[in-house]
């Protein structure tokens, strides 16, 4: 199980430290891993500045993207100094989204890491959020960070489904926990299974079968073969993975409320979850990640399943 060895950060066009930089630099420490630093920035006043002189502009945003470099140089110095391997990069982009996805490819990188920035529900009715794209289309581990109250993760949630495995993407819930027993050994932290059980979903599609009160008893006990099967699978994908028992957990609700409350009782620092987990009508892409991202305390690494294709 190989280590993660190069990491790529995305900076926030603010010239300051964030949760994502500080989630970084620790994990890059933990194991001596390259990271690199790239910046994307974009400042609406001076673009529009080209609209009455092209030349100012110019000479106002090289002056901008200039004073980031030499911000961006110093803090990489520092990493330096304490032996890491950091390399940095300032560009002056609108729409990173493809710009990112270039770079994870050129880099090979093993892991991208990002601030999470929730969007108004407004504007995510009419543009999709980039870290929404990024959970779609990422190939790499995706870390959207929204806490670093410990820089380095204590605590970390692999979140999986092992409901229906006709349906879901092959081996997607042992790659999650894989993902999630690397990152614990990396960061020496505490690792936890966790499986949302909804049993409300599974009864709903047993009920299409009919809805007259002859089916009621029948859907009673249907739901406890269900549940009893459930259970077992979760216990052989733990016990493949060499799970302890007393950090399986096996909860019954809607996995967005279950996985949100589970890392608040928990004191989750990292949740590990899959962004695709089923096809044809009953794929979902990435809503789960997607709304978990906006619900919980705690950061997420997202994981695409290897060749994953479109259906």
């Amino acid at each position: 199980m190989s280590e993660y060895q190069r990491l790529l950060l995305v900076a926030p066009s603010e010239m300051r430290r964030t949760p994502a930089f500080e989630r970084a630099a620790a994990l890059a420490s933990a194991k001596g891993a390259a990271l690199h630093i790239v910046a994307f920035d974009y400042v609406e006043a001076i673009a529009t500045t080209g609209l009455f002189n092209q030349r100012v502009m110019a000479e106002v945003r090289e002056g901008y993207l200039q004073r980031h470099r030499l911000w961006l140089e110093d803090e990489a110095e520092l990493q330096r100094s304490k032996g890491l391997t950091v390399t940095t990069e300032v560009l002056w982009v609108q729409q990173p989204y493809e710009e990112i996805l270039v770079h994870v490819k050129e880099m090979q990188a093993d892991m991208l890491i990002k601030d999470a920035h929730q969007e108004p529900a407004l504007k995510r009715a009419f543009v999709t959020p980039l870290d929404w794209q990024l959970l779609r289309d990422c190939p790499t581990p995706l870390h959207l960070v929204t806490d670093a109250r410990h820089p380095l993760p204590r605590q970390i949630v692999a979140a999986v489904d092992p409901f229906r495995p006709e349906e879901q993407i092959r081996d997607l819930n042992d790659r999650i926990i894989l993902t999630a027993l690397k990152l614990a050994a990396q960061c020496n932290a505490e690792l936890h299974l966790l499986y949302a059980y909804d049993v409300s979903s599974m009864l709903a599609a047993e009920m299409g079968m009919g809805m007259g009160m002859g089916t009621l008893p029948l859907s009673r006990g249907l739901s406890e073969e269900l549940r009893a099967a459930q259970e077992q699978a979760f216990t052989g994908l733990a016990d493949r993975h060499g799970v302890p028992k007393e950090c399986r957990h096996f909860l019954l609700g809607s996995p967005i409320q279950v996985i949100s409350e589970f890392a608040v009782s928990s004191l989750a620092d990292v949740i590990v979850m899959g962004t695709v987990h089923r096809r044809g009508l009953h794929k979902l892409l990435g809503s789960t990640a997607e709304h978990v991202l906006y619900r919980v305390p705690c950061s997420i690494l997202a994981i695409k399943p290897e060749n994953a294709v479109e259906s």
